[in-house]
Parts: C-alpha cells; sequence; structure tokens
C-alpha cells in the first residue's frame, strides 16, 4: 500500500494504482473512493490550521491517534479498504493533500499499519510513494 497526494492522482492512476481518499473532504473533481473512517475530525483539524494549536503538530498527532486511530483495528480497516476498491493493498493509494514531505495525516496512518499489521511470510509496508524517484519505478514495473 501506499500514501500520495491528490496533484499527482493521474501518475498514480497510470501506474495502475487505486486511489482512495482518506481526506475529511476530497476535492470536488475526484471521482474515486472515499475511507473517512481514516480522515481528522474538524475539532482538532480547525484548532491545528488556523486555530490555538496553529501549525502544532504534536497536539494534531495526539487527537489524530485518540479520536481516529485508537477507535479503528487496522486488520478490519485493510480489509474495508481492499474490500469496497475491489483490489489488493499493492495497490491501493490512500491520498490526502499535502505534499510529499510535508506533515499530513497520511503519514499518521502509514505508522499506524506498518506497527500494528504483522505478517508470517512478509513485511507489511506502508509509504509513501514518489514516482519522481527511479528507485520505486522497477517494483512498479513502470519505466518513464
Amino acid at each position: 500500500m501506499f500514501t500520495g497526494y491528490f496533484a499527482r492522482l493521474k501518475n498514480y492512476q497510470k501506474a495502475n494504482l487505486t486511489p482512495i481518499s482518506i481526506a475529511a473532504k476530497a476535492p470536488i473533481w475526484y471521482k474515486g473512493d472515499e475511507y473517512k473512517k481514516l480522515a481528522p475530525k474538524w475539532s482538532f483539524y480547525s484548532e491545528w490550521k488556523s486555530g490555538s494549536h496553529k501549525g502544532d503538530n504534536d497536539y494534531y498527532t495526539k487527537h489524530f491517534k485518540e479520536e481516529v486511530l485508537d477507535k479503528l483495528d487496522p486488520e478490519q480497516v485493510l480489509r474495508e479498504l481492499e474490500g469496497f476498491s475491489g483490489v489488493s493493498e499493492d495497490n491501493i493509494i490512500l491520498l490526502c493533500y499535502e505534499k510529499t514531505g510535508t506533515f499530513c495525516h497520511r503519514h499518521l496512518v502509514a505508522d499506524w499499519f506498518n506497527q500494528n499489521i504483522k505478517r508470517d511470510n512478509y513485511v507489511f509496508n506502508v509509504r509513501e510513494l514518489d514516482l519522481d524517484s527511479e528507485a520505486q519505478l522497477p517494483n512498479l514495473g513502470i519505466f518513464y
């Protein structure tokens, strides 16, 4: 499974990945699947974005963990993502707004999956997909 951002949607689709928005509100032009259970809550998001905790990533992380992730079962979430998208975890990319390298809840989601999903025969790994990085391209069978 991968994470990425809406501005790169066409590139992800060219890579045969199935996008799933985990944003509270996807862009109006986005027509793909959405999984709101992994979206931030407005109460702490608005405080982090422009309120008394503006830019406080520790505040955001604490509230996202307590109010969103701690209420979910990662194995169940993975089954639901695969179930409604119709593809395996290897072909899913979770989308939000922030560019690669910028603080975003999708990175918290990736860490949560990586820490909580255990497999006997392989390492479960959710990672940011940067299609500008040639090191990742052979794994996807894509050549630009």
